[in-house]
């Protein structure tokens, strides 16, 4: 009884702990996805706003560009100068005149027809003769004092540059009251010569035009979009009665001219509104605003899903949490104690734990996984000793003690025997190939680092054996910027002179080849020296130790370190020469 009891406690205490498992996640998630799911909506919100104002701002600022690309044509015209300068000219022909102003009208009419967002064009002058196109009447400008508008004056302050005009009613058209909305861009007519002011530029953008496109846009249900100047004037606006007035909260307006802000969120007769702004290209900004709850209704949808979910997913938690717990817990526990081991670094350890469901499927698995780490781990420590050694080789042969005994030496008999050019060249020389070592750092150089190497290397065996060597290279593009392990080639060089040309007597020519493979290159090294037999061949092939030098060991290490396993080094020789093939692959 006492026994039965006890295991019972250890398993309520498996299950309650299984449970708390369980349902922390779930809870958790729970809250989690609700938050996740509440930024998504309000990113999708934002970035749907933020698109649909820049939408706005771009095809507003396009149909702006037109209205100012037109006033450019016209204020930049020299014939329509010269005709606001020759109209009052008494000495000029009636006919001239006639033929003067059917130019302007035709220009100017012309000028409407060419874009649908233009709807007039006007030169206006406070004295003598005015000139627009359609249904321009000048029996309506004349109950205006030119000098007395606003945007007269404007226009003069700015000295030839546009300014913009809130949207409003035509006044210079039709024979009655005109109902055709406008956005005037105007400017002063300059003469080219004196720069005097001659007459004032007015083209008019079609109003409705505009409103169209704004109207087309909907941010929300209620939405809605207007223009405002850099002042927080609402230059543009649906309801014309907000036009030319200010916005009308002061938080919008702060928002408004703070350019560096592209949304926000202000409070407005006691309802929380969201905000997106967007510059225009003639210095405006398009405002859109909307209710936040329009914005972000489905946040409560989502909320409301949400906790469903996770009451579902409770119940099944706890469901799955007393059927599971017995089960699962021996094995759990004993998978888990082999893993602590292996936690404090006992790779030889192995889980005894056999069943055919997932839990013995995961021990079967754990313990290959851990054959295979614990071989791995053996497989580096070799290798990171090999790659030491071959890297302590590589230093080595860089400056071969040697080497540099037999070149300074050459360099002192030339001296001494006044040959002071031969001695100078041999030294600097040698000079450019030991800054060529020194001054590069790491395991690595490109192919044509190692070239430009070797080529200082063959002025040094000139002059140490008085013989000519020739270097030709030839490599493909892709070839040169290739990386490969720091003195690779030159051991090959080396040999190819010291064993095959300098006993032959007579020019020697090391040929250097590089060709690019899909997943690697290949690297040929050929010399016109004695060669030597083929069974010494067959035994360079094979790696045999009797036969392989410091040098070609170091190229056979670092082929069979540096790169994949599949890359090898295979050498032919015969009485013509010495061949020796590198496969590199990634």
């Amino acid at each position: 009884m006492k026994e039965k009891f006890v295991i019972r406690k250890i398993a309520t205490k498996v299950v309650l702990t299984i449970l708390l498992v369980i349902l922390i996640p779930v809870l958790s998630l729970s809250v989690f996805s609700y938050v996740s799911s509440s930024n998504i909506v309000k990113e999708n919100v934002r970035t749907t706003s933020i698109q649909l104002v820049k939408q706005a701002a771009d095809s507003l600022s396009y149909i702006f560009s037109v209205g100012s690309d037109t006033s450019n044509l016209i204020y930049s015209s020299e014939k329509l100068q010269e005709i606001v300068m020759e109209d009052g000219d008494k000495r000029l022909p009636y006919i001239e005149q006639s033929q003067n102003n059917e130019f302007m009208s035709y220009t100017l009419n012309s000028s409407v027809f060419a874009s649908s967002f233009i709807k007039t064009i006007y030169v206006l002058q406070e004295n003598g003769t005015s000139w627009g196109s359609g249904t321009f009447s000048r029996d309506k400008l004349a109950k205006y004092n030119l000098n007395k508008l606003e945007w007269v004056n404007r226009a003069v302050e700015k000295d030839g540059e546009v300014v913009w005009s809130p949207l409003q009613y035509d006044r210079f058209s039709g024979g009655g009251q005109n109902t055709d909305l406008v956005l005037p861009v105007s400017r002063v007519m300059k003469n080219f010569q004196t720069l005097d002011n001659i007459a004032y530029i007015q083209v008019s953008i079609d109003g409705r035009a505009i409103l169209e496109k704004i109207k087309a846009i909907k941010l929300g249900n209620s939405g809605r979009f207007f223009v405002v100047d850099e002042q927080g004037r609402v230059m543009i606006d649906p309801d014309l009665s907000h036009i030319g007035k200010p916005v009308p909260d002061n938080d919008l307006l702060s928002y408004v001219k703070n350019k560096k802000i592209v949304e926000f969120e202000f409070d407005y007769e006691g309802k929380a509104l969201y905000g997106v702004k967007q510059p225009i290209s003639n210095g405006w900004t398009i405002v859109g605003v909307a209710p936040v709850e329009e914005l972000t209704g489905e946040l409560l949808r989502v909320r409301e899903v949400t906790v469903l979910l996770a009451f579902i997913f409770t119940i099944v938690a706890v469901a799955l949490g007393l059927l599971l717990a017995r089960r699962i817990t021996r094995p759990i526990n004993k998978l888990t104690e082999d893993m602590k081991l292996v936690g404090a670094g006992d790779f030889a350890v192995q889980t005894n734990v056999e069943s055919d469901d997932e839990i013995g499927v995961m021990s079967k698995q754990f313990n290959h996984m851990i054959s295979q780490i614990h071989d791995l781990l053996e497989q580096v420590k070799e290798e990171q000793v090999q790659k030491k050694e071959a890297e302590l080789r590589a230093i080595k042969h860089r400056i071969n003690p040697h080497f540099l005994f037999n070149t300074l030496s050459t360099i002192r008999w030339l001296i001494s025997f006044k040959q002071t050019d031969k001695a100078n060249k041999a030294l600097s020389a040698l000079i450019r190939l030991l800054e060529a070592n020194m001054g590069k750092k790491g395991t690595f150089v490109t192919v044509k680092e190692e070239v430009d190497i070797l080529e200082k290397f063959i002025d040094i065996m000139e002059m140490r054996y008085e013989q000519t060597f020739q270097l030709q290279v030839e490599l493909d593009d892709t070839v040169e910027d290739y990386e490969i392990p720091r003195m690779l080639l030159q051991p090959l060089v080396e040999n190819a002179i010291f064993h095959g040309i300098v006993p032959k007597q007579q020019t020697g020519i090391i040929t250097i080849l590089g060709e690019a493979l899909g997943d690697g290159i290949k690297l040929t090294v050929k010399d016109n020296g004695v060669g030597f037999p083929e069974e010494k061949s067959r035994a360079l092939n094979t790696q045999a130790e009797t036969f392989v030098g410091i040098g070609l060991s170091h190229v056979y290490d670092s082929v069979r370190l540096y790169f994949a396993s599949d890359s090898r080094v295979k050498i032919e020789s015969d009485e013509t020469g010495t061949t020796i093939v590198l496969i590199l692959k990634s």
